[in-house]
């Protein structure tokens, strides 16, 4: 079969092994950052998915947007018979979407109809879910609401961090890729419906959001937003009217005032804070 790939970052790098591994022929990549006005991003900091891109002498497609008219040409050129996407920010139009022989399939990182929207790597660990998932479905013209094709339950650890769920995330979804594009090369998959009943949409996040709020959130909730929010966004704390970011890595929740940065919360426990930093540093 002839693979055409969409995304960026973690998830189209392992996408790319993973229809490497299920030995089809990726005759296409398209970068979401082609899309975008960073000319020289690449040159000064290389990013995983370029690097195999040259590794394995794929062809990159580079183009303003998915639903020009010089990507429809590509696909047409290249005769692709899926078009596999991972991370990607643009809503497909249906005439794209249809131009691939078999499917327009899209790799979503949670248990679909749940945690629809961007980031639910994020949005699982705010809302101290236990599990998270990956999903294969059909893409149609709405956000994460087309058919499955298979899913599989990640399981989100009490001290992940958006970071740890995601690393794990985007390896099932490599281990996934190969049983998924053979199961539709030989029409041995049946699309299954999403449950409308059961979707949750969470939109970005804003942002007042990264500011902490011990008065009115517990402390379970507030060491949930810390590691949630990491490594896209800093929460924050004040002290002495100064900003200073929480170390993901260093919370406990304890029962009594510890330290300097041992914060009651709304529940009556205390957030325990180890390596916090000022926010000139920005990083932890």
């Amino acid at each position: 079969m002839k693979i055409i790939l969409l995304g960026k970052g973690e998830m189209l790098s392992n996408l790319i092994e993973g229809t490497i591994d299920a030995e089809c022929e990726i005759v296409g990549v398209f970068r979401y950052e082609s899309t975008m006005h960073r000319k020289f991003s690449d040159f000064f900091k290389t990013s995983h998915d370029l690097t195999l891109i040259k590794q394995y002498g794929l062809h990159e497609i580079k183009c303003k947007s998915a639903n020009s008219e010089s990507f429809k040409k590509e696909i047409l050129r290249l005769n692709a018979d899926i078009i596999l996407v991972g991370t990607w920010g643009e809503k497909l139009k249906k005439e794209i979407i249809d131009l691939p022989t078999i499917a327009t399939v899209n790799v979503h990182p949670s248990m679909l109809p749940k945690y629809r929207g961007p980031n639910p790597y994020l949005q699982t660990i705010l809302h101290r879910e236990t599990k998270s998932g990956i999903t294969f479905h059909l893409v149609n013209e709405k956000f994460d609401e087309g058919a499955i094709l298979a899913q599989k339950s990640i399981p989100i650890l009490p001290n992940d961090t958006g970071k740890e769920l995601k690393e794990r995330t985007v390896f099932q979804a490599r281990l996934m890729c190969a049983e998924v594009l053979k199961k539709l090369e030989y029409g041995l998959v049946i699309p299954i419906a999403q449950k409308e009943q059961d979707a949750t949409y969470f939109p970005n996040i804003k942002p007042e959001d990264m500011m902490l709020d011990f008065e009115n959130e517990t402390a379970e909730q507030i060491h949930a937003r810390i590691r949630a929010f990491y490594p896209w966004l800093p929460c924050y704390i004040t002290y002495k009217g100064r900003y200073f970011i929480p170390n993901p890595y260093k919370l406990k929740i304890v029962n009594s005032k510890t330290g300097k940065f041992t914060i009651k919360c709304k529940c009556g426990k205390y957030l325990e804070m180890s390596d916090v930093k000022p926010y000139r540093f920005f990083g932890y």
